[in-house]
């Protein structure tokens, strides 16, 4: 198994886009973006993100112990590639608003699917990145469509088209 493989394969599937973000010690914002999110609970209510053990945003994560899952809405492939850099700058072309929920963790101003404000209620290592399980304290959904990631390149499902060339 090497790493084409591994990609090759988790690239097959499409996966939503999220930007994960907190707050630093110095109550600086920070962010990343990331598509390994997973439910994992319904009662209660929990999910998962996994975070390369190099980001730069991990040790605030951490640290806070809250965070905010961003999921991106078509169109936003810009906000998912800013996040995606190493750049100190990424939130300079986004608005957002605190978390009242999660330690003030940045809830960004458009171009989301949704956001789940989270508190940290577990971590863990596996192999290069760092699991983190936080409890869903507040959601808030749009009806947009979702953008996706997919064979290493963003695209949107369009269920209506597909099943509409599915008919004929």
């Amino acid at each position: 198994m090497d790493r084409d493989g591994f990609r090759s394969f988790f690239g097959a599937f499409p996966t939503a886009v999220a930007v994960v973000t907190t707050l630093d010690g110095a109550g600086e914002p920070r962010g990343l973006t990331c598509n390994a999110l997973s439910a994992v609970s319904l009662d209660p209510p929990l999910l998962l993100v996994c975070v390369d053990r190099r980001s730069r945003t991990l040790p605030a994560l951490a640290a806070t112990g809250a965070f905010v899952v961003n999921v991106l809405a078509e169109g936003a492939e810009d906000v998912a590639m800013a996040f995606a850099g190493r750049s100190p700058h990424k939130f300079d072309a986004v608005r957002w608003t605190p978390s009242l929920v999660a330690g003030g963790a940045p809830v960004l101003s458009g171009g989301c699917l949704g956001q789940a404000e989270c508190r940290t209620v577990q971590s863990f290592d596996a192999g290069d990145h760092r699991v983190l399980i936080g409890r869903m304290e507040n959601v808030t959904t749009f009806p947009v469509r979702p953008l996706l990631y997919h064979n290493r390149a963003f695209s949107v499902f369009r269920p209506d088209e597909e099943l509409a060339g599915a008919a004929h």
